[in-house]
């Protein structure tokens, strides 16, 4: 084990009465602004929606029951890379034949949370319906700069810098061969594993095929990737603001976040809304949603998690259009948004397996755990081998 690498050690946070206290207060003290009349979503968070959460997180939510609930989950934090890294290790649960570790890696806006939900589906699937013999050990990490991890305090951290650290810390575990999965950035981190350290990666399962970049011929492009590059374009010029100020000027846009719990609750709630299969409402309760929420605010992580767009806007063209040759799976769910066609799957990786769920938006782990558990179990069933840790 080299330097930079410690043994785990057991987390569990106790959040202060204070911390939540001023939370409340300023949760009470908030400034709201003026709104056309009728407007919904469409400029925006809906203000009637945000005053009836913000007023739920102020006088009703129970952070202390939803803390205790995350804290029976196997959590641990370890120094890698010179970083203070939180994560879920559980490990599989009356496993029968051999067990194949996975890591699950998140994206923004979120944490560990987003698999807080599937993580006992797939260590014991035999108490889920499912067949013990596909049970995993699961690991699930906060990226640097996102929920209990370290903030990094030089540059932020890109996709290719924080597989780098996944690789150590599954070292640290014992676990030399390992799957990979993950959705947003955690499919550019579940890339980049397997792109740099394919000899340890077994199979890489993704939802997403990441933002097309393709410096060739478009003449050489399938037509339906072609009206992809398009849709994405649309998308991006409607859609796509919060992440060209994540890009550029995150330090502005964090000064109001890390101040404001309603502004917070704001920018997270906009994008849980037009990113989930049929809307905040139907995939989430209050408590799920304030859940992720409390985690930045009490964390102070919202402007460090957006800093990782700017070091993830600095990877080289080189870098971004080098081919995934490991086994590669995507379950790509109807509710999420820039849907990449077959053609640009098989283009960009080694790709053996592609699946459309219907159900299921942007954070299908958490929207849809069963269904998620099953895509994952179905993938990954051809790759398992030994894992030993």
């Amino acid at each position: 084990m080299s330097d930079t690498l410690r043994a785990p050690e057991p987390f569990a946070p106790q959040t202060s009465p204070e911390a939540i206290e001023d939370l409340r207060a300023r949760l009470r003290a908030t400034r709201w602004p003026d709104v056309p009349e009728d407007v919904g979503w469409s400029l925006g968070t809906d203000l009637d929606y945000l005053r009836e959460l913000v007023g739920y997180w102020a006088d009703g939510f129970d952070w202390s029951a939803q803390e205790a609930a995350l804290s029976r989950l196997p959590r641990f934090r370890a120094s890698v890379g010179g970083l203070g890294i939180h994560f879920v290790h559980a490990r599989a649960v009356t496993p029968e034949g051999p067990v194949l570790p996975l890591v699950l890696s998140h994206g923004w806006p979120d944490s560990f949370w987003r698999y807080s939900k599937v993580i006992p589906l797939l260590v014991d699937p035999g108490a889920h319906g499912g067949d013990p013999a596909d049970a995993f050990d699961v690991v699930v990490p906060d990226m640097p700069g996102f929920g209990y991890s370290d903030r990094p305090t030089g540059p932020p951290l890109s996709s290719i810098a924080v597989a780098g650290l996944w690789a150590e810390l599954m070292s640290v575990l014992g676990y030399e061969r390992f799957g990979a999965a993950g959705g947003d950035m955690g499919s550019h981190v579940s890339r980049y594993l397997a792109l740099d350290h394919a000899d340890r990666v077994a199979a890489v399962h993704r939802t997403d095929g990441g933002l097309p970049v393709f410096a060739g011929d478009p003449a050489t492009l399938h037509p339906e990737e072609r009206a992809w590059f398009a849709e994405v374009a649309t998308w991006g010029a409607n859609e796509g603001a919060y992440g060209a100020m994540h890009r550029t000027k995150p330090q502005t846009v964090a000064a109001a976040l890390n101040d404001s719990p309603a502004g917070l609750a704001a920018w997270i709630v906009e994008k849980l809304q037009a990113w989930s299969h049929g809307g905040i409402e139907r995939s989430y309760t209050k408590d799920e949603i304030l859940t992720n929420i409390t985690i930045y605010w009490l964390t102070g992580t919202i402007g460090s998690s957006m800093r990782m767009y700017h070091a993830n806007a600095a990877i080289s063209a080189e870098q971004l259009a080098r081919r995934v040759e490991v086994p590669s799976g995507f379950s790509i769910f109807r509710g999420d948004v820039v849907r990449p066609p077959r053609a640009w799957l098989e283009r960009t990786a080694n790709t053996v397996r592609v699946t459309e769920p219907d159900r299921g938006g942007h954070f299908a782990p958490f929207e849809e755990p069963e269904l998620y558990a099953q895509e994952l179990r179905e993938f990954f069933r051809p790759y398992r081998g030994t894992g030993s840790a």
